[in-house]
C-alpha cells in the first residue's frame, strides 16, 4: 500500500515530539541526580547541569544513615498498602452493587455520589470530624477519609456495567450467590481497571503531605513527604551560611535536597512499570458505557 507524504511524515514528527516531551520530564530527575553526586565545590557554584562533576557519594551516605527517613519510608509504604486494600474493598463492592439493576435505590445513591464532584467538604468540618472520631494523630486519619471517592466508583461501575449480564445470570442459575458472582467473576474480570485505580490511589497517597501536616502531631508518624518537607524547610532556614563554610561541608544544602527528593521519588517510579500494561487498557475500558 502506497502511503502519502503526510502519512509518512506524521509518525516521524509525532515520535520526535514524544521523545522531546519525555526528555523534558526526565531532565529534572537527571539534574537532581547530577547535583547529588557532584563535589560540593561544583554544586555550590551551580556548575552542575546534567552530568555530575567531581563524583561524590557523601550525600547518599548521609541519607542512608538517617533513621528518620527509613522510618518515614516504612510508614508511607504501610499507608499505601493498607490504604489500597481498604480503597479497593470499598470501591469494588459499592461499584458492583451500583452496577446491578436489582439493587434498590441505586439511582438515588449514585446521585448522592455525584454531588461530591461539585461540593467538597471544607477543611474545618473535616478536622472536627477526625478529632471527634478519635483518629487525630493516627495513620487512620490519613487513610480513611480518602478510602472512597466518586471518580473511582463511577469508573469501576461503568466498567462492571460493560460486562455481559448473561454471564452473571448464568452464574446465578448455577447457584452462585451475589457474593460469589462478585468474588469469582466481577473481580477477576476487572483486573485492568483495578490496577489503574490502584495506581491513581497509590500515587496520590505517596505524594500527599497536607493531611499529615494537619492531623499528625507526633514526628514518629510522619510519612515520607512530610519528612521531606521538613528537611527542605530546615535546609532553607540554614541556607544563609557563608559560602566558605558550605564548600567545606561534605554536602551542601542543595545537594541534600536533591538527594532526599530522589530518595522519595524513585520508589513510586519503580512501581509504575509493573502496572503500565494495565494502565491504558483499564482507563479506556472504564470510560466506555454500554
Amino acid at each position: 500500500m502506497n502511503l502519502s507524504k503526510s502519512d509518512r511524515v506524521f509518525p516521524i514528527v509525532n515520535g520526535l515530539f514524544l521523545i522531546i516531551a519525555c526528555l523534558t520530564m526526565i531532565a529534572p530527575l537527571i539534574h537532581l541526580a547530577a547535583i547529588s553526586l557532584s563535589s560540593p565545590v561544583y554544586a555550590n557554584a551551580k556548575l552542575v547541569y546534567l552530568w555530575p562533576k567531581g563524583f561524590n557519594l557523601s550525600v547518599y551516605e548521609q541519607i542512608f544513615g538517617m533513621d528518620t527517613l527509613w522510618r518515614a519510608l516504612g510508614i508511607s509504604i504501610y499507608m499505601c498498602l493498607m490504604g489500597t486494600l481498604i480503597f479497593l474493598l470499598l470501591t469494588t463492592s459499592l461499584s458492583y452493587s451500583l452496577s446491578r439493576s436489582i439493587m434498590p435505590g441505586r439511582k438515588w445513591i449514585l446521585k448522592f455520589i455525584l454531588v461530591t464532584f461539585v461540593f467538597t467538604s471544607p477543611l474545618i468540618p473535616n478536622y472536627l470530624l477526625i478529632k471527634s472520631l478519635g483518629m487525630e494523630n493516627t495513620l487512620w486519619a490519613l487513610i480513611i477519609p480518602g478510602a472512597l471517592n466518586a471518580f473511582s466508583v463511577i469508573i469501576m461501575k461503568t466498567f462492571l456495567q460493560g460486562i455481559s449480564s448473561e454471564l452473571f445470570d448464568a452464574a446465578k442459575m448455577d447457584g452462585c450467590s451475589e457474593y460469589g458472582i462478585y468474588a469469582r467473576i466481577a473481580i477477576p474480570l476487572s483486573k485492568p481497571v483495578i490496577a489503574t485505580l490502584s495506581l491513581f490511589y497509590v500515587v496520590g497517597m505517596w505524594n500527599s503531605y497536607f493531611g499529615a501536616l494537619i492531623y499528625i502531631r507526633s514526628k514518629e508518624l510522619y510519612p515520607l513527604q512530610l519528612v521531606l518537607r521538613s528537611l527542605i524547610l530546615e535546609q532553607d532556614m540554614g541556607g544563609a551560611a557563608p559560602a566558605a563554610v558550605e564548600v567545606a561541608m561534605e554536602a551542601t544544602p542543595e545537594m541534600m535536597k536533591a538527594g532526599v527528593i530522589l530518595f522519595t521519588t524513585i520508589p513510586i517510579l519503580v512501581v509504575y512499570p509493573f502496572l503500565q500494561k494495565y494502565f491504558v487498557k483499564g482507563a479506556l475500558l472504564g470510560s466506555l458505557k454500554e
